[in-house]
């Protein structure tokens, strides 16, 4: 009992952060503005008030269990991908396994095509958000047009007593090729760096999630790392054999969290970087057949298998510094 009592008090300063791409997680209503008709109960995906409810119930359970092992509490920061209102929003909030929590929300509407937007949750005894904005991604379709993408959400906030800076991405996808994209992602990465060079700091604290739609070592990501500001805990994360999500049976890590050199300091009153995990427990993943161990997903196509996401939760655990 005496070596559980320790465990549990060690745990109380750590705090987990993470970020989670919930996979078209849309609610039933036709939004005439976007392209979300298939997310319809009349639409090829036959997307019902119930499946509907029993997404938001089992990506809120996910979402209360990420970094148990690691901390006494929830998490107390979530940024969100691929979530079309606050409707999903509060659903997802009010679902059994978190609604006893004092979570909240930032959230804007985004002008992507599909209606898709990012969020991010925080937890209110812990953080407390000064200030947030979206920042547009102006980038071209490549015919002269511009390419209606997410916006970053950016969120300025207290951490207990530390001042943050938080940026929630989905960089533009792989779709049309990775190295024809390639360029868009960059260019998120150069717009996100724009952004903290304005702040009038000299040394933000700064954490940047995301789907990024690249891995640690592809030019986009180098490119913030080249900054010279942040450290990628996620760098080590990838293998041949694990990541955040699996394509044709190639391992990526899309999903990342990235911090400013600040969390490796230990002075008090600070947050300092503990570890990162990719959170894939048994239940997130398919169980048998060909795809066993990959992420057990909502759709494959339109075939419905009723799982949770197409990606992995990903975390931080920072640790309070007295």
């Amino acid at each position: 009992m005496k070596e559980n009592a320790v465990i549990v008090k060690s745990l109380e300063n750590q705090f987990t952060v993470a970020f989670y791409n919930l996979e078209n997680f849309f609610d039933t209503q036709n939004d005439p503005h976007t392209l979300d008709d298939d997310f319809t109960p009349d639409g090829r995906k036959e997307w019902t008030e119930s499946k509907f409810r029993k997404k938001a119930k089992k990506l809120a359970r996910t979402i209360s269990l990420i970094g148990q092992d690691d901390s006494t509490l929830r998490p107390i920061l979530v940024g969100l991908a691929e979530i079309e209102n606050k409707k999903a929003l509060n659903t997802l909030l009010e679902s059994k396994s978190l609604e006893g929590e004092d979570y909240a929300y930032v959230h804007f509407n985004s002008p992507d095509e599909r209606g898709i937007d990012t969020a991010l949750i925080y937890h209110n005894e812990h953080f407390k958000v000064l200030n947030s904005e979206t920042i547009p991604l102006l980038i071209s379709d490549g015919n002269g047009g511009r390419d209606y993408t997410r916006d970053i959400l950016y969120v300025h906030g207290q951490l207990h007593q530390e001042e943050m800076h938080v940026f929630v991405n989905h960089w533009p996808s792989r779709r049309s090729g990775a190295d024809e994209t390639n360029y868009k992602r960059i260019k998120a990465a150069e717009t996100v760096l724009q952004k903290i060079e304005s702040l009038e700091e000299d040394n933000p604290n700064c954490i940047i999630m995301g789907d990024f739609n690249d891995d640690p070592n592809s030019e986009s990501i180098q490119t913030l790392m080249n900054s010279g500001r942040f450290i990628n805990p996620m760098q080590s994360l990838l293998s041949p054999d694990s990541g955040s999500a699996n394509y044709k049976g190639e391992w990526s890590l899309f999903d990342q969290i990235l911090m400013s050199h600040s969390f490796l300091n230990y002075e008090p009153d600070t947050h300092s970087f503990k570890k990162a995990k990719v959170f894939a427990p048994k239940f997130l993943k398919e169980w048998k057949g060909k795809y066993k161990g990959n992420p057990f997903r909502t759709f494959v196509g339109k075939k419905y298998l009723g799982g949770y996401s197409d990606h992995f939760p990903v975390y931080v655990i920072l640790k309070e510094n007295h």
